[in-house]
């Protein structure tokens, strides 16, 4: 689509006016890049799509994307999108598709939480699958390796379009299986309540165990600690000493000696055992797609070069400030010292997961958003290829838990601590931020972590426009905040919203906002 004004033959488009260069609330995208910087609002004139036929550019759009959402009745069930993002990978998503259709299954039913079907494969027996919808869980007589397979997946895609029908009770074999899993559940809950009472008692003897032993009396696992912390503090020195030889030569050869010289830096950080910063090196070459390459490059030296000092100097710092370095530079926290902080209880809701794979282990980022608190969090599980993810938050839906975060400045990243029922379908979040506040609330969140580069948000009364060639979330006075390139034209978007204010959440990054969902009329979550 141009970016200037269409033609009589396409939706009326007029130009938002230029906002003042002075003004605070202009569109910008806050990122420091060196330990002191200043953020400068710039001007922003865009298009968008004004109140006299927006729904032409529905109808134009929804032709012009086969993947523009569909309008759908409310109902309880899992929308398309949520199914397909249970699948492993796109293959199986292709293939849930050929085994969605009625005639491939010869039994099937839905009772409550249960959802079972008999599907036709390549001998005699059909394969038997069945569905717990209230985790989600899955079981399949099928050989396959992949979790959930195409037949559960297929099963769930059926009911999703209504086209199982409901039943008194699960079928003999169906009902063997949640039977067991019961079982299974109270037994762990059993296990769960001893472990609980035998780490506290064990904690107490711990701490009485410390009275009375000597002060100076040193464990061998504070020796590991203690030996670990110089081999760290010795790598960052010979970092700082490297990137005060790199601005004191200057910068020009980077792109033809900086990816050799940055990937033995990252081997060298790893041996110094601070993978979180051998990670950023490793993710260097993305500057040279900036134009203005030197100075992105000389930016994100700074941000690590202010990593090492922190780090130096880790003693001087706040507690909070000092667990982010440290997690930072790559020191883990166990799950258990996690799980043992004050944990907030809300109803979170499920409002994006994307799912990556890098150095042949796959990931899964799934952002929660607090029905009551409004806060956000993140979730992330790993796998190696061919094994499941975890797939217990499914997009859509939101559920009463106690969520508790890794400590730091600006805490996002969180355990599921405690369950308390099963999750139920979500509509739109009510409550988020506007255009207008996400500088703010992002300078915020800097201000506390100034190393962060990925945020989740829910943005309520946004509409899509252009600034030139790049597309923009637009607020209510005209001012927007440009789309991440990678993100590409967004139709999907433009198609559900129809032209008007819509809610979506989004990634923000340094680069620009990445689109992950919106809701349609419906109410129903849409995948973009």
């Amino acid at each position: 689509m141009p970016a200037s004004p269409p033609t009589s033959a396409t939706p009326a488009i007029r130009p938002v006016a230029a906002s003042s260069t002075r003004d605070s609330r202009s569109s910008w995208n806050p990122r420091p890049t060196s330990p002191v910087c200043v953020f400068r609002p710039t001007t922003l004139r865009v298009w968008h799509v004004t109140p006299t036929e927006p729904r032409a550019l529905f109808v134009i759009l929804h032709v012009l994307s086969p993947g523009a959402a569909r309008v759908r009745r409310v109902t309880e069930r899992w929308s398309r999108d949520q199914v397909l993002a249970l699948a492993p990978d796109a293959a199986s998503q292709k293939a849930a598709g050929g085994v969605s259709a009625p005639r491939k299954w010869s039994a099937m039913g839905v009772s409550g939480p249960a959802l079972w079907g008999e599907c036709a494969g390549s001998g005699s027996k059909p394969y038997q699958a069945c569905v717990d919808l209230s985790e989600p869980a899955y079981r399949c007589s099928c050989p396959s390796r992949k979790f959930p397979c195409k037949h559960a997946l297929g099963l769930l895609l059926l009911w999703s379009a209504d086209g199982v029908p409901p039943a008194a009770e699960p079928a003999p074999w169906a009902a063997e299986w949640f039977d067991q899993r019961a079982a299974r559940a109270e037994k762990a809950a059993e296990k769960k309540a001893a472990e609980k009472k035998a780490a506290e008692k064990k904690a107490a003897e711990k701490k009485a165990a410390e009275k009375k032993a000597e002060p100076s009396a040193a464990k061998p696992d504070e020796g590991r600690a203690r030996q670990r912390e110089e081999r760290v503090t010795a790598g960052l020195a010979e970092l700082e000493r490297w990137l005060s030889d790199q601005v004191a030569s200057g910068l020009s050869d980077a792109r033809q000696t900086g990816l050799a010289e940055w990937s033995d830096l990252a081997k060298r950080l790893v041996d110094a055992q601070a993978p979180g910063l051998a990670g950023t090196f490793s993710g260097l070459t993305r500057v040279f797609r900036d134009e203005n390459w030197p100075g992105r490059l000389l930016g994100e030296y700074a941000m690590v070069h202010l990593l090492a000092v922190a780090h130096r100097r880790a003693a001087e710092l706040p507690g909070d400030l000092r667990d982010t370095v440290r997690q930072r530079v790559g020191y883990q926290v166990p799950k258990e010292t996690v799980l043992a902080l004050p944990p907030i209880r809300d109803e979170w809701q499920v409002i994006a997961l994307r799912d990556e794979e890098r150095d042949r282990l796959l990931s899964r980022r799934v952002w929660l958003h607090g029905r009551a608190t409004g806060r956000v969090a993140l979730v992330l599980s790993f796998a190696p290829p061919g094994q499941p993810l975890d797939a217990s938050l499914v997009l859509g839906t939101r559920v009463d838990a106690d969520v508790s975060y890794y400590p730091g400045a600006a805490p996002l990243r969180a355990l599921i601590a405690d369950r308390y029922g099963a999750a139920v379908p979500a509509r739109a979040p009510a409550s988020g931020v506007t255009v207008e506040g996400v500088p703010q609330l992002i300078a915020d969140v800097l201000t506390r972590d100034p190393w962060t580069d990925s945020w989740p948000l829910v943005i309520t009364g946004a509409r899509v426009g252009r600034d030139g060639k790049e597309w923009c979330l637009l607020g209510d006075s005209g001012q927007g905040l440009r789309l991440h390139p990678s993100a590409g034209d967004p139709w999907k978007l433009i198609a559900v919203s129809g032209g008007h204010l819509v809610t979506v959440a989004v990634e923000w990054t340094p680069d620009g906002l990445r689109p992950l969902t919106t809701w349609d009329d419906n109410d129903e979550v849409v995948v973009l």
